[in-house]
């Protein structure tokens, strides 16, 4: 995880409160746009706040990627609240067991080879 956050061509921020981590997020630049990946975050308000923080440091007209589980009601809430569309969609697969997540804290998946 310290590679990912402390890449030097991603950037990456913590929400805190009181010294302890309520949530980050992470954008990397792709081949076409910027892909924000994790975003976890204890509630959509620390998620929002996030978001904004990112988009803040991007370049202007900057194509922005968030990709978001669907259940996670609150997740659809906040790309609805930026007006984002719709590119493609996936599903999740598993081999073996299927691991305990708080889906309620994922607004923004790390990528779909991590997870």
């Amino acid at each position: 995880m310290r590679s990912w956050i402390e890449h030097p061509e991603h950037i990456a921020l913590g929400y805190l409160i009181d010294g302890k981590l309520k949530g980050y997020a992470v954008a990397r630049y792709c081949e076409k746009g910027v892909k924000v990946g994790p975003l976890f975050a204890d509630n959509i308000e620390y998620a929002k706040a996030l978001f904004d923080a990112v988009q803040a440091r991007l370049r202007e007209g900057d194509t922005i990627y968030l990709d978001v589980p669907a259940i996670n009601e609150q997740a659809l809430t906040l790309v609805d609240d930026y007006a984002m569309k719709p590119c493609f969609e996936t599903a999740r697969m598993y081999t073996g067991n299927i691991p305990e997540l708080d889906v309620r804290r994922i607004f923004g998946i790390t990528s779909f080879e991590i997870g």
